[in-house]
């Protein structure tokens, strides 16, 4: 069994820019999602995958993650995943012995900047970078499933 516990922030600066070690650009779309699980297909890198995720308190999840041909991973974005797709650029950075991935959305989601950070266990202590602004973890507004039905620009502050 596959297990997930990563916790989720919003930023309070772009300070974290100055860290990043690498960069990827991504493009994923659900094929199925609801409240408690998701079915997803990634392109990234030149690999694809389909991943499983469940969750109940959006911190711990079940998740589950296979390799696929890239033919189909392209297919099933362009004829079965919900629409819009998502689409962002993972930053990744390596922190106080921690890797942080800042998450960049574009598309019907630009604007949004999610940094998060996977974890061995719930309260497992960690170092907070001082561009670090306030938890997300369990607003379900802010996981990319909801992200593929209700974009962040129909919702968020100022729009």
């Amino acid at each position: 069994m596959g297990v997930e516990i990563e916790r989720k922030f919003l930023l309070s600066s772009n300070a974290w820019e100055d860290e990043v070690e690498e960069s990827l650009s991504m493009r994923q779309g659900y094929l199925s999602h609801d409240a408690q699980s998701s079915v997803r297909v990634r392109i990234c890198n030149g690999l694809a995958d389909i991943n499983v995720k469940s969750t109940r308190d959006g911190i711990y999840r079940l998740e589950y993650e296979y390799p696929i041909p890239m033919q189909d991973a392209r297919e099933l974005l362009n004829k079965v995943a919900h629409r819009p797709l998502i689409e962002k650029t993972r930053h990744i950075l390596r922190i106080a012995g921690h890797c942080w991935e800042v998450d960049e959305f574009h598309g019907e989601n630009k604007g949004l900047i999610v940094a998060e950070i996977e974890l061995g266990s719930v309260d497992e202590v960690f170092h907070r970078p001082r561009w670090l602004g306030k938890e997300i973890s369990t607003d379900a507004r802010y996981y990319n499933s909801n992200l593929s039905k209700l974009p962040y620009r129909y919702w968020a502050e100022g729009s």
